[in-house]
């Protein structure tokens, strides 16, 4: 039985998508979902509980406590509402990984026709400035490769790990059409530039409007930073204010 419990707070509107992004190698993804949440009218619908995320109680924009969860809001930006599932961390373990990805797929699978979106980053060299489409189906890949989407078959070579890849692995048992994104990055706490290249492709290649520019994804990033401690100067230096202005954040 799994452990995951979801404390629903409002009816899941009409969408046009969902994306999910949680911390991983240069916050890419999570730059992307936190920018969207932050810069639109949005709404939280539902909480994604587990006794497997750290045991780090929050208080929200309210100055209420919250326990340690995922988030799912909807977004409205212009004409199109997206869901957006986005956390500060992801169950620690194995097991509370693959059970709160079930979750998520079953609440996808039962109140939405929508595809879902998984934003991740790679690791990469600094010249390396790909997007890579990964799917879990045939007729997924076929459905990207007739729209003129290259799907990669070698990259990730290493293959997804943690929520991000159990999320499109499980999709197809699921009965959920689900996408990842796979941004190169040179990792790091923040990578602003390849989340601007992120959020750009999805509204190029998937008619989204959630592309950002690269001022509101330092922007994003350096809330971020701020939240976990890292010092302004810091957060100048890293986003090139002192001379680095081709490094990426």
């Amino acid at each position: 039985m799994s452990r995951t419990k979801i404390q629903h707070i409002s009816d899941v509107p009409v969408h046009d998508a969902i994306i999910e992004a949680v911390p991983g190698i240069g916050n890419v993804g999570k730059l992307v979902v936190d920018g969207l949440v932050a810069s639109y009218d949005s709404k939280i619908i539902a909480r994604i509980l587990h006794p497997d995320m750290p045991p780090h109680a929050t208080l929200d924009s309210e100055g209420l406590l919250r326990p340690p969860h995922l988030s799912i809001h909807s977004v409205n930006i212009g004409a199109q509402t997206v869901l957006c599932i986005c956390s500060d961390a992801q169950p620690t373990t194995a097991a509370g990984q693959y059970e709160v990805a079930e979750s998520i797929l079953d609440f996808v699978k039962d109140r939405s026709d929508s595809r879902l979106y998984v934003l991740a980053g790679l690791a990469m060299d600094p010249e390396a400035q790909g997007i890579h489409v990964v799917c879990s189906e045939e007729s997924t890949r076929g459905s990207m490769e007739e729209h003129g989407i290259e799907v990669r078959t070698g990259q990730p070579e290493s293959g997804m790990i943690g929520l991000a890849g159990l999320l499109v692995s499980l999709a197809p048992l699921h009965e959920v059409e689900a996408i990842g994104l796979v941004a190169d990055t040179v990792g790091g706490a923040t990578d602003a530039r390849a989340a601007e290249r992120l959020s750009m492709f999805v509204q190029d290649k998937f008619g989204l409007n959630i592309g950002m520019d690269l001022d509101r994804t330092q922007a994003i990033a350096s809330r971020l930073l701020e939240s976990v401690g890292i010092s302004e100067a810091a957060i100048a230096e890293i986003s090139g204010e002192h001379g680095y202005g081709d490094l990426y954040v």
